[in-house]
């Protein structure tokens, strides 16, 4: 016990302990150590966390807040933590947070779609999410602006930026049956898809826009032709029916098709956005094979019921051209109507082709007044003719007609005029005319009454005639019966003469027996005079 001083009060004195310093106790080392821990993990948190977007879809079918994820190349790149409706009630707003490697991927040209199990008519996809639930699917751009808002697609898109391949462009008077992932045809391979589609400013076409894939994409040239392969493609023509389609897939939602023309160069592979005419058949689309058209105009005397712009104008059974157009004008200087057919002709079709080298140019090309000159000059004319009895249609048909009347083509004339001869039917139709033109000036009155003369006097001879067979078979004929009976019993006595076993015949047959034995003799007494001449003076020598 430790003394303390005290006063003579005996009251005790206080004493000044100098002040200990504050020491940490223990106790608080572990809340400290977690606050620590915590700041660190918020930091990382933060450090790690991407940007939060917004996307805007039409509904939220397949979407919950914080459970569906946003893949990109099905990794997970963000989470979806909240769904609200629009201001409008027009569309969902879906608030996704995404991670701090997801930051380069978000630029302006990328795109969102809900991906949940989507059943076409040429796929299925989605069908993974029928367990795992639907996510947001992207397709990063190629933009260096960066962008947090975003307008979701309604369906997948038919193909991801990162694709190998080119795009192209299409242009048409219509759609026809095709969409968006529409498939692309190359000698029916699918090659590609249908990427986009509007309509032209003026409202008067559509402008399509297609991915072909690579390789294939090498086979899209400067000379490619692109037509519709939508269903079926029946076509009644002067060969008869035809029906063309691509694929079941194109008979029942559509497609579109590609080739080069078969005839001419395929030309230099396209570039990339390089933009096409979209044909509405394949015949329409390889009709061209070049760009070397030559006009010429024809006039016809004749209907030209049948045929129509598009119409074939063959060359021996080659086709050569088309009908352009079918109109009518008025020639002052006849005062008359006229009907010209304005004509194309592919001058490039004419080309004659050499195994072992590239393809010759035609005379048609090279002189196309010089060979025309010629060949009228021989009688080249052109001709209306029937290509289907069924349906009445025509084609213009070019040959020779030697007997054609002569004629020249004026070249001052743009552009110049062809020569034509009738048709077939016009021949005959002229033919007719003609004969019903010499039978009408045949007196037809004139005979009829010559004619009703010579019957009253045929049936007074008639008349005559019967009354000179009724006098012959009472007269005549009774003594004509007589003499056939005497006839027939002549007959009968000569049968019975000349009967194998009649007397006359066997006393004719022992005569000619006894015929036959002298002859015999005599041929013998001739023989041996023949041998032995002396006989004759010494007789018949006697045998020894």
């Amino acid at each position: 016990m430790t003394d303390h001083p005290h006063n003579d009060s005996g009251i005790p004195h206080a004493v000044a302990v100098p002040r200990r310093r504050w020491a940490v106790s223990l106790v608080w080392l572990i809340p400290i150590v977690a606050a620590l821990l915590g700041a660190w993990v918020a930091v990382q948190q933060v450090m790690s966390q991407g940007p939060t977007i917004t996307i805007t879809f039409k509904n939220a079918e397949g979407l919950e807040a914080g459970r569906t994820k946003v893949r990109y190349k099905d990794v997970d790149i963000g989470t979806v933590k909240n769904i609200t409706i629009s201001k409008d009630r027009s569309q969902v707003i879906v608030t996704a947070e995404m991670s701090k490697q997801a930051e380069d991927l978000i630029v302006a040209d990328t795109r969102f779609w809900v991906v949940r199990p989507r059943v076409t008519f040429n796929s299925v996809t989605g069908i993974g999410t029928l367990l795992s639930g639907a996510f947001i699917g992207v397709d990063v751009g190629k933009s260096e602006e960066t962008k947090r808002n975003f307008a979701g697609l309604d369906t997948p898109p038919p193909v991801t930026s990162d694709s190998p391949g080119r795009r192209f462009t299409l242009r048409a008077d219509d759609i026809g049956s095709l969409y968006i992932g529409a498939p692309i045809y190359y000698r029916r391979v699918q090659v590609g898809n249908v990427t986009a589609y509007t309509l032209d400013e003026d409202g008067k076409g559509v402008t399509l826009e297609i991915f072909v894939n690579e390789p294939n994409d090498r086979f899209v040239t400067s000379n490619t032709r692109f037509w519709h392969a939508s269903g079926i493609d029946i076509s009644l023509e002067g060969s008869g029916f035809k029906l063309n389609t691509e694929s079941l897939i194109s008979v029942v939602v559509g497609g579109i098709a590609f080739q080069s023309p078969p005839e001419g160069s395929a030309g230099e592979p396209a570039a990339a956005n390089a933009s096409f005419t979209l044909f509405g058949n394949k015949e329409d689309a390889l009709k061209r094979v070049g760009q070397d058209v030559q006009t010429y105009l024809l006039y016809f005397g004749e209907s030209l019921r049948g045929l129509a712009p598009g119409a074939p104008v063959d060359f021996r059974g080659i086709v050569i051209g088309e009908v352009k157009a079918v109109s009518v004008e008025y020639d002052r200087d006849s005062k008359t109507l006229r009907f010209p057919v304005e004509i194309e002709i592919y001058p490039e079709r004419m080309r004659s082709r050499y195994r072992p080298g590239a393809p010759q140019l035609s005379a048609m090309e090279r002189e196309p007044h010089v060979l025309f000159d010629r060949l009228v000059a021989r009688g080249f004319r052109a001709q209306l003719k029937t290509a289907n009895l069924l349906t009445g249609q025509l084609l213009i048909a070019l040959d020779f007609f030697p007997n054609a009347p002569r004629t020249k083509i004026d070249w001052s004339k743009t552009p110049a005029t062809l020569p034509t001869v009738p048709g077939a039917f016009e021949d005959l139709q002229e033919t007719l005319s003609s004969i019903a033109r010499k039978l009408e000036k045949v007196p037809f009155d004139t005979i009829g009454n010559n004619l009703d003369k010579s019957l009253v006097s045929l049936r007074a001879t008639l008349e005559s005639a019967d009354k000179l067979v009724r006098q012959l078979d009472g007269s005549v004929l009774p003594e004509v019966k007589q003499t056939l009976e005497q006839a027939r019993k002549t007959l009968g006595n000569a049968e019975r003469t000349l009967a194998s076993d009649a007397p006359v015949q066997q006393d004719l047959r022992d005569t000619l027996n006894e015929v036959g034995r002298a002859a015999q003799s005599v041929r013998e007494l001739t023989d041996y005079l023949s041998r032995h001449p002396e006989a004759l003076l010494r007789g018949k020598k006697e045998e020894e």
